[in-house]
């Protein structure tokens, strides 16, 4: 699994994307826009808090003030360009998610939200659908069983369940489902394949636990080194038979696993083309980084500096050749990972390469 092993074509393949990143790291356009728009959920996931630095009575973001973000970004970017993604917590816990989604889309900016489903009735489905909703991702962790087990609800499969059913038989809505991976649902990977094949799922994203906050510490949620490596092959196979597009996360570089468990290469676009505006006024990246890679705040800074002059660990990669990324000779490709695999010291917490390798 060395970088020395790739074939030629891959190669070559991991070449032109680097440099075609490279272009878009010295441009870096902002193409999508997180907004933390509440901490208030639902559920109480074994997976979840992995970095609370911030109170979960914290309140919501009054929409305002994430509107003026909005018009700030307005006036440099076109905003049929920049797709806002309301996240949370759970975003329907939010009673003005409507409201929300409305303001956003009549200012021209496309959006879509994550959910855990459990909210999300025929009606307020429609209501989202007249707000602008334009995408939606749901998260569904294995079968019944494993995925109540994973969410704390005895509900919250059957919640999910219908929350798939209706973004698969509402064709304005790109959608897909997100699968986290653990030593507790891994067996069951084929049969949940099959179910959500049976359900008209399209497009299956799955992502394994970083190993950070409560994760660290429950050996259920981790992947064992050959569980890792079966995931891949899991996921290969399955594009191959091409009844759903599965498709891992943007975690971590995957060595000869590059195209063959994505559409692309591994690219780390938090801070390039991805930011964030979380709960607390923070300006970030993607919503799974560290607070330590904070580059400003709403309520001090102007977004569109801090945007075009700041965020300078996020588009260098040399600071990064620490550890086991000093001498590895697929830095070139990897970059030293992804952001939210970085701690608060830039040391990083998990390679996956290095764990392809060892198995």
């Amino acid at each position: 699994m060395s970088i020395g092993r790739l074939p030629l074509r891959k190669r070559i393949g991991l070449e032109i994307e680097r440099r075609l990143q490279n272009d878009v790291i010295r441009e870096h356009p902002l193409q999508q826009l997180f907004w933390e728009s509440t901490l208030r959920c639902n559920l109480s996931c074994r997976h979840c808090g992995s970095d609370c630095h911030v109170s979960a009575v914290h309140p919501d973001m009054p929409l305002a003030d994430f509107l003026g973000v909005l018009d700030r970004i307005a006036q440099r970017y076109n905003p049929n360009e920049v797709f806002v993604i309301i996240s949370g917590g759970e975003p329907l816990m939010r009673p003005d998610l409507e409201q929300c989604g409305r303001a956003i889309y009549e200012r021209g900016f496309p959006w879509g939200m994550v959910t855990n489903g459990l909210a999300l009735t025929p009606r307020r489905f429609e209501a989202l659908l007249q707000a602008g909703l334009h995408s939606m991702s749901v998260s569904l962790d294995g079968l019944e069983e494993n995925h109540n087990w994973m969410r704390g609800n005895a509900q919250s499969f059957s919640k999910a369940s219908q929350a798939i059913d209706l973004l698969v038989g509402e064709p304005s809505v790109a959608y897909d489902v997100i699968t986290c991976v653990t030593e507790h649902n891994y067996e069951e990977l084929p049969r949940l394949r099959d179910f959500l094949i049976a359900k008209g799922v399209r497009d299956w994203r799955l992502l394994t636990v970083v190993p950070m906050g409560r994760a660290a510490a429950d050996a259920e949620l981790g992947l064992t080194d050959a569980h890792f490596r079966g995931l891949m092959e899991f996921i290969k196979t399955t594009r191959r038979e091409g009844s759903i597009r599965a498709e891992y996360g943007c975690e971590g570089y995957l060595g000869a696993y590059e195209f063959d468990v994505r559409d692309h290469a591994f690219v780390c676009s938090a801070g390039v083309t991805i930011g964030s505006v979380l709960i607390d006024g923070s300006i970030s990246a993607c919503t799974s980084i560290r607070s330590d890679y904070h580059q400003g705040n709403i309520y001090q800074d102007d977004f569109i500096d801090v945007w075009e002059h700041r965020f300078a660990a996020y588009r260098t990669d040399e600071w990064k050749r620490t550890g086991v990324c000093a001498s590895c000779n697929a830095f070139r490709y990897c970059r030293g990972n992804g952001m939210h695999l970085r701690r608060g010291d830039g040391s990083l917490m998990v390679c996956h390469l290095k764990r392809l390798e060892a198995e």
